[in-house]
Order: C-alpha cells, then structure tokens, then sequence
C-alpha cells in the first residue's frame, strides 16, 4: 500500500541551519512520498547518497518525461525549459555535453581566471575605498558572478540589470509572483533568441560564439539549443555563484577555528571550498525531478513506472553512511564527492567556473583584508525568505 504523501514546503529559511523536515525525511522514511507547493499530484523523495546517484545515472528515470507535466515543484512556475538540457536524456544530453564542454575547456577556464581576477581586484579596491564597515554582499557577492558570466558571454553592460531581475523573479516561491515569472521567462527567452542569433552571424571573443562554432565531428548546436544554452548559463552562472560567496563568506566570518586555519594555510582553499559546498544547504527543498520509465525498487521502497522523483542533493551531502560526522564542518576532509553541483549526467557544467570565482574571490578577500571581521552579531544577518536559494540579504563587515 501506498504511504500517504506528507505535506512538504520546504520553506524554512533559518540562517544556514539545515531543514528539520528534510532530516526528519532523511532518518525516519530515506525514500518518503512527498507533497509539493506546486503542481499536480504527489511524488517520490530520495535522500540517501547511494539511492540518490542511482536515481541521476540510471536510465530507468527520465528528465525528458517530465515535459509536458504539471509536476510537483518548489516554484509557482516552472523554471526549466523545455529544450534545455537539464531536461534532456543520453544520448541526446550527452551530444549537447559534449559540444557545450568545449567553451569550458582549461583554455578557456584560465582565461576566465585571470578576468576574474581582475574583476576581483577592482571590486574590492572599491570596497577599501568606501570604508569600513561595508556590505560583503553588495560589494563583492553580488557584483562578481553578474560581471563575470556576463563578461564571458559578452553581454553588453546596459542589458545586465534587467537580465538579472528576470533570474531572480523566475526563483520566487511565492504564490503572487506567478505572472511575473511567466513573463520574466518569456522576456529572457526572447533576449537570447536575439542575442545568439547575432553572435552566431558575427562571432566574437566570447563563449556564445565559442560555443557557437563548437563542433563534436559534424555536430553542432542548433539555434534554439544555443539561445537555450546561454540563457540557463546566465541563470546559473550568476545567481547560485553570488549565494554561495554569500554564504560561505558567513560560514566563514562565524567560525573563527576554521577562518583562522585558512589564513594560516591559504593553500587548503580549494580543498576547503569543496567541504564548505559540501556542508552549505545552500537552497530549499528539491530541483528538476525525474520520472520512473519502469517498476524498480529504491532501499525497498517500490517506485511505479510514471512516478515522479526528486532526489535531495543536500541530504545526499549529509549522508552518515558515506561520510563520518556529516554534520560538522571539517576544512581536511577528504572522501567521497559532495553532490552540490548535481550529478551523473546532469552534473553542471558550469562548475568549474564556479569553482574558479569561489576560489579567486575568497582566497583574495582573506589575503587583502586579514582582519575582516562581521559588522554585526550572526543572529541580526537577515536572510532571503522568498526564493528557492538560501542567502543573506547583506553581510556587514568591519576591517
């Protein structure tokens, strides 16, 4: 007999404490069946580190099944496009990651790093100018990826503000927002469209025509995967990147033992980065499910064919079975990889520049301002309350 689906809103928004309704799911039921905000119709939670890699590399369960569907989501409108790729199966996913994995070759992520780099400097000589106390987020967090990204797309810089509106409007949860998503994401879709189609008429020096004349034998992508491809990498490739400087910056600032050891050992950054994605519930609830194309069985738990899946990638990070005191922050760990950029298949892309903002950004913050301190007590950082993503809204710091 099926379990009743349990109401799950996943709303809560506590600094970066993690969920208790996602660690209540995770010990008492590690595949639960769930009730979302939104969409039609109960599904299938997996949180276990073991269940959750099965359900994103076999292709029992299907992204593409979705299309079509009111599925149960976080958002009033659904995010995904339907000719992204994030919503594609092998082999199909796999042609696109294959063309699309070239604009990020280490070629191209080492140019990015030196742009970076340049980026950083300037965002935070400003910074020192303004005077202390200044707002971490709005100096560094927020610019950084919005430049960055926009930088190696070549958006032009009077199209930037409105892109990144359209982005967070298409991330509100709540009820009334509805409309403005719908037209945020057909706007953003009707500027890619225009853009792309440019870039591929007039390359230039930047990833669009970079991808553009991307080619896998006599492969290329069409103009609809392009338009499609740059607007999910403006997407992602600034807002979560902009949360998660946030985020860890707080992490950080609230931790002395561990901000300590790395201004002592600057070189443990990347290997600390990853803990700290690791460790970071860094947003609410669940992303793009799957469904089941076939009756299987998941730690016992049947799942019919037509069922629809999510899996949570920050309970499969908190996973005591695959990793010793999961819910301690350890900047020397080592083991098994954290699942904060996905996995299988859909693992992101674009992490490695993530990765490289991340480490460029905090490892050049520690050194310029060793004695970079909060501005006020951690409990009066107040926190976004409305988005699928979890961050503060500002980070006053002192020096």
């Amino acid at each position: 007999m099926e379990p009743t689906p349990k109401d799950c809103p996943f709303d809560y928004a506590e600094a970066l404490e993690f969920d208790p309704l996602l660690r209540q799911l995770q010990t008492e039921a590690p595949v639960s069946r769930i009730r979302l905000p939104h969409g039609e119709g109960a599904a299938w939670l997996v949180t276990g580190y073991d269940d959750v890699r099965t359900v994103t590399t076999d292709r029992r369960f299907s992204r593409r099944a979705i299309i079509g569907k009111n599925f149960p989501r976080m958002t009033p409108e659904p995010i995904v496009q339907d000719e992204a790729i994030n919503v594609m199966d092998p082999p199909g996913s796999s042609r696109l990651r294959s063309l699309i994995s070239k604009g990020f070759a280490p070629r191209h992520i080492e140019r990015m790093r030196v742009r970076t780099q340049l980026v950083v400097d300037e965002l935070l000589d400003r910074m020192a100018e303004h005077g202390s106390p200044a707002d971490l987020f709005e100096h560094l967090a927020a610019p950084l990826p919005l430049t960055t990204i926009c930088e190696v797309l070549d958006i032009p810089e009077d199209d930037r503000v409105r892109l990144r509106s359209y982005a967070r409007t298409m991330m509100d949860t709540t009820v009334a927002n509805r409309e403005n998503a719908v037209r945020a994401k057909a706007d953003m879709r009707a500027y890619f469209a225009t853009l792309t189609a440019e870039r591929r008429a007039h390359p230039g020096d930047d990833l669009i025509s970079a991808l553009a004349a991307a080619r896998d034998g006599d492969e290329l992508l069409n103009d609809q995967e392009l338009a499609v491809m740059a607007m999910v990498l403006m997407i992602t490739g600034q807002d979560t990147t902009t949360y998660q400087i946030g985020n860890i910056s707080y992490t950080l600032l609230t931790r002395p033992r561990e901000l300590a050891m790395l201004r002592e050992r600057p070189e443990m950054l990347p290997q600390a980065i990853e803990e700290l994605l690791r460790f970071i519930p860094f947003r609410k609830g669940v992303g793009i499910p799957r469904v089941a194309t076939e009756d299987t069985e998941l730690s016992g738990v049947r799942i019919q064919a037509g069922d629809i899946v999510h899996v949570s990638y920050l309970t499969a990070n908190r996973d005591g079975r695959k990793f010793d005191r999961p819910d301690e922050l350890d900047l020397e760990r080592t083991g098994p990889s954290h699942m904060t950029f996905g996995w299988g298949g859909h693992h992101c892309l674009g992490a490695p520049l993530a990765a490289t903002e991340l480490e460029v950004a905090l490892g050049t913050l520690l050194k310029r301002f060793p004695d970079l301190k909060l501005a006020q007590p951690p409990e009066e950082v107040q926190w976004n309350k409305t988005s699928i993503w979890r961050y503060p809204l500002a980070l006053p710091v002192t020096w």
